[in-house]
């Protein structure tokens, strides 16, 4: 199974970077994964919120497959505990020919994306800039499959 992240927006923290691509490494020696980047629109200011999502959500639809299984990270998604996450993601190591998390840009997911979605995750109850929940998504993911393989990284 092939995992990709799409967000939307580079990542600016040179710290948040470096550690992204440190868990992203580490992710790649459990499975196929990528970091997909879709750029911030530009000038912005003349259009609504929601001509934004639109637009944003037609450069996410534009990369993904009808095969896809599609996970919004979403405050209003399914919130797990890193154990149940990781038994989820084995469930979906089972089923999906490709599995892609997606972090869409300030101002949430237009109703296209939403209808495309097979799920919703939410990693917290708290509100976190979308720089860091990049690095959060990034260590829960690699914490998943070190619980998966058994690895001790994860305490109980």
């Amino acid at each position: 199974m092939k995992t990709i992240l799409i967000q939307v927006g580079k990542t600016v923290n040179k710290h948040f970077i470096a550690a992204i691509d440190d868990y992203a490494e580490r992710i790649g020696h459990y499975m196929p994964f990528d970091v997909l980047t879709i750029a911030e629109l530009k000038n912005t200011k003349s259009l609504s919120e929601e001509q934004q999502k639109a637009m944003e959500g037609e450069q996410i639809l534009r990369q993904l497959q009808s095969s896809d299984t599609v996970v919004l990270l979403d405050e209003h998604g399914n919130e797990y505990r890193s154990i149940e996450f990781a038994r989820w993601l084995e469930q979906k190591q089972q089923s999906a020919r490709r599995l892609v998390f997606v972090i869409g840009g300030p101002y949430g997911f237009s109703p296209a994306v939403y209808q495309r979605a097979n799920e919703k995750l939410s990693l917290s109850r708290m509100t976190f800039s979308h720089q860091m929940i990049r690095l959060t998504f990034a260590e829960q993911l690699y914490r998943a499959c070190t619980i998966i393989k058994g690895e001790p990284y994860h305490h109980e």
